[in-house]
């Protein structure tokens, strides 16, 4: 018996998830294709000594009502059946320097934020208060981000040639508070060169909004996620690993996968990274100039994690973030480490269960690391389905790497190494395999100030049937994926439509 779609989706990340959900509530018949044994790209959680750990949902911002991600996620269907936990309104996120003994905070809702930080600052409320107007105004050129119809408009707002740390320099001469405003630029990979502003302005404005983490892991966003595209008819197989897609008259008909099965569909659309669906399917059936652009594209910076299962009441719950320097004159420049001086900086954040007591269940850090320092196991893969050992000299490799960033970790957390149970880490070779994404970037595709539109890829592809979502196609993260999954069925379905379906689920909602 053949099987035929209306929609056929390509990878199960959340971008896949929020296209199938959008396109099944319209009566589409979809069917979404994982590789993996688990759903959910990104939002997948992984188990140590029975402990859950999110593989990259470390925390939410906008889900107030009536903020960007609450929209989408009441759309969706979701947003009362994931668990919670608001991070603190004084401080989600903890910026601090080695060459500094005090930490500063970045606090949830713009006046608090400014509150806080003119603590700090006290001589600097006039360039606060004017980086977070500045912030506000670049969001709302982006109507999507803001559940409006539109595009944004390049030209007049001068979106593409502000340069973040230039911007954020030029507001003021305080090193320090230019190094505190750029904090947490480890959630786009932060390049002082490269990043234009509106990437750190989407970036950070949400969490200012509001901060929160998923209680139990991320992967509850997965299954509330299933939930609803299966309440509205949709399909989805794991361990379906798609390895071709058969073309006919210049036009997708089918995708087959590693299992032997041969899908049918109308429309197609692609989760997986551009470059690998390009390859797949075929550079001579697209223009040579839309590879080559493609192709030419730069990947972000890949990562190390570290993930650190707590003895019980041993290490107290931070109900925030820590983003640590070594150096506050070096936030911009982090990719650029040595052997030696690796790491330059981390993001730790905490996991902790419902109705937990005080003290935190697991620990993740992540720092930053580029794929050549694992290019000698490039060609070994290890997935779920597709076990490789990569020999001991990988295992050395990451005991060594475990140790490097657990001794910077220490010298904020001195008693940490007594409260470790136990330890594991994964390397941009994990991201690549699981995730797959270019050779484990992190955030998708380079935004880069000096090449601005090139990175910008339309959810249209040159094949009719054809479209890609993703965290590459637009901003990474669950909020900008979000809304990459919503610009591509826009392509399909009318933008207009799309935001007037979201605006009366949310209208609904208020009075229900």
């Amino acid at each position: 018996m053949t099987e035929k779609y209306d929609v056929v989706i390509v990878g199960s990340g959340m971008g896949g998830l929020v296209a199938g959900i959008t396109l099944a509530k319209e009566g589409r018949s979809v069917c979404i294709l994982e590789k993996n044994n688990q759903f959910g790209g990104n939002l997948q959680t992984f188990s140590r000594d029975k402990t859950i750990f999110d593989t990259g949902v470390h925390y939410l911002g906008g889900l107030d009502e009536g903020q960007n991600l609450y929209k989408y996620f009441t759309y969706l269907g979701i947003m009362d059946e994931v668990e919670w936990l608001r991070l603190d309104e004084d401080g989600f996120d903890i910026i601090s320097f080695g060459d500094d003994e005090k930490s500063y905070a970045h606090a949830q809702g713009y006046e608090n934020f400014i509150r806080v930080l003119v603590k700090d600052f006290p001589e600097e409320e006039v360039a606060i208060r004017t980086y977070c107007e500045k912030l506000k105004e670049m969001c709302h050129s982006f109507p999507l981000y803001n559940v409006k119809a539109g595009s944004p408009n390049y030209n007049e707002s001068g979106l593409f040639n502000l340069n973040a740390k230039d911007f954020i320099a030029s507001l003021t001469s305080n090193k320090k508070l230019q190094a505190v405003l750029a904090g947490s630029n480890l959630l786009y990979a932060g390049d002082g060169d490269k990043t234009p502003f509106f990437v750190h302005a989407l970036s950070v404005n949400s969490y200012i909004e509001s901060s929160y983490r998923c209680l139990n892991g991320g992967s509850q966003m997965t299954k509330a996620l299933l939930r609803r595209f299966k309440e509205n008819g949709g399909v989805a197989y794991k361990r379906h690993e798609v390895v071709d897609f058969l073309l006919e008259n210049k036009e997708v008909v089918a995708v087959k996968t590693a299992n032997g099965k041969t899908i049918y569909g109308d429309t197609f659309i692609s989760n997986i990274e551009p470059k690998l669906t390009i390859k797949m399917v075929g550079e001579e059936n697209l223009r040579k100039s839309y590879v080559k652009r493609i192709e030419e594209i730069k990947s972000t910076v890949a990562a190390f994690s570290l993930y650190i299962v707590l003895k019980p009441d041993c290490f107290e719950y931070r109900n925030h973030n820590y983003y640590h320097y070594k150096n506050s004159n070096a936030v911009w420049d982090l990719h650029n480490y040595t052997e030696q001086s690796w790491p330059e900086s981390y993001m730790m954040s905490m996991g902790i269960r419902k109705n937990a007591n005080e003290y935190g269940d697991t620990i993740t850090v992540m720092t930053y690391m580029h794929f050549d320092d694992v290019r000698h196991w490039e060609d070994t893969f290890n997935t779920a389905a597709n076990k490789n050992e990569r020999g001991q000299s990988y295992e050395d490799f990451k005991k060594e790497k475990e140790e490097q960033l657990l001794v910077e970790v220490e010298k904020k957390f001195p008693n940490i190494r007594n409260c470790i149970q136990s330890m594991y880490s994964s390397t941009p070779l994990s991201y690549r395999d699981y995730i797959g994404c270019n050779e484990g970037a992190m955030y998708g595709y380079e935004k880069d100030i000096n090449n601005a539109m090139q990175s910008m890829i339309s959810p249209r592809t040159k094949i009719n049937n054809l479209y890609f979502t993703g965290a590459s196609l637009n901003m990474h993260g669950i909020l900008g994926v979000t809304i990459s999954g919503m610009l591509t069925c826009s392509a399909i379905l009318g933008l207009e439509y799309l935001v007037d379906k979201v605006t009366q689920a949310n209208q609904k909602e208020s009075i229900t």
